[in-house]
């Protein structure tokens, strides 16, 4: 069964079928898609917007949430009861974790029995695992002598806690302290104009070949935007080297960690088995952000970054949007985010993917190259 089309490709598809500038099957190949699936998503999309009559999604969330509400409240009161028999015995000591563990073999969730009991998760699963070591302990004694003046940096702290009569070496102290956020008022300074470069979250592994033998292999991925009357506008985009298609994108009125993780579950998505596929970006927050690492683990993918102020080391990405730039972007004033963004989606797809031919691919386009050079069954969906 081939995988479902990611939610935002979707909903600009059928943007630019109810435009009705072309008949419907002419939009559902200029798509890379069925007639039937387009007029289902127009269905559906009807049924959410009240035109037609049907089950909305909205609908189904609230069951599905009354459902799991419900569920919720049985097994609140089920920790409640279980909680007031087991305090009730004289005889056992007053401590709650062995009743959460009781309750979590009886399939009550931890978090559930946390939350209701008003106990932290993580000293919890402390205690299952293993006891608190020697080590451990010695720290927190050392954690608990710091106090809140700003201007004691750890060594002030060090010297604090071994007059307090605890042991441990200034290296250690200031793992505690940084683990903690505990840092001196006048231990940091200012970057020119108060700004620094970020540090890179991975080493570049490109080194400016853009090159790639086969597909899923070396994944490039920026962020462009441009005004409208409404506000800017941010596209972030991942193109796979191998055949220059766009495999994934993600468009918003806000350039946050989300809509490089957006772009990149789309990629994914669309293009099934993609472990060990490098990612190659620059050093952009939204970039070593700790969502879009964390997707990138998930995914089994290898992070790539080039140098700062360092546009050639990306120019392969930097060549797209240069394209969209002049094709779209600057061809017009834009009133609304939604015009601009429907521009967009219709000139990658239509023109970009399946119209205009590229030099480096043997004058084919990206849709036509990967169909020649990959077999049915591993072409991407």
């Amino acid at each position: 069964m081939p995988k479902p089309h990611p939610r935002e490709f979707r909903d600009d598809v059928v943007a630019v079928a109810r435009k009705g500038e072309a008949p419907i099957a002419q939009i559902a190949k200029d798509f890379g898609i069925s007639e039937s699936c387009l007029r289902n998503w127009l269905h559906r999309a009807d049924v959410e917007d009240g035109v037609r009559s049907g089950t909305t999604e909205a609908d189904a969330k609230e069951l599905r949430d009354a459902k799991r509400r419900i569920r919720l409240l049985e097994q609140e009161n089920e920790v409640l009861r279980r909680a007031a028999a087991y305090l009730s015995q004289a005889n056992l000591p007053k401590m709650m974790y062995p009743l959460v563990k009781e309750l979590a073999a009886g399939g009550i969730p931890v978090t559930v029995t946390c939350r209701v009991l008003k106990l932290a998760r993580q000293p919890y699963y402390r205690w299952l695992a293993h006891p608190i070591s020697d080590s451990e302990l010695a720290e927190a004694y050392l954690a608990n002598a710091h106090h809140d003046d700003p201007e004691f940096g750890y060594r002030l702290l060090a010297d604090e806690a071994r007059a307090a009569g605890h042991t441990g070496c200034d290296r250690t102290v200031w793992r505690i302290c940084a683990d903690n956020g505990w840092w001196s008022a006048f231990g940091k300074k200012r970057g020119r104009n108060g700004k620094k470069p970020g540090p890179p979250a991975h080493d570049d592994l490109v080194k400016r070949d853009f090159t790639a033998t086969g597909p899923n292999q070396l994944w490039l991925t920026d962020i462009t935007e441009h005004w409208t009357d409404e506000g800017k506008l941010y596209e972030c985009a991942i193109k796979d080297v191998w055949s220059n298609r766009i495999v994934g994108y993600s468009i918003s009125d806000r350039m946050k960690s989300k809509i490089a993780v957006d772009a990149l579950n789309m990629a994914v998505a669309r293009r099934g088995s993609v472990a060990g596929c490098i990612v190659h970006s620059d050093r952009g927050s939204q970039f070593r952000s700790r969502k879009f690492l964390a997707a990138l683990r998930r995914h089994q993918l290898k992070g790539s970054m080039g140098q700062v102020a360092s546009a050639g080391d990306n120019a392969a990405m930097e060549s797209f949007f240069a394209l969209l730039q002049k094709n779209v972007l600057n061809r017009q004033r834009w009133h609304t985010r939604h015009d601009l963004r429907i521009a967009i989606v219709t000139w990658t797809e239509r023109t970009y993917h399946r119209r205009r031919r590229q030099q480096r691919l043997g004058r084919l386009t990206p849709i036509e190259f990967e169909t020649i050079m990959t077999t049915p069954a591993l072409q991407a969906a």
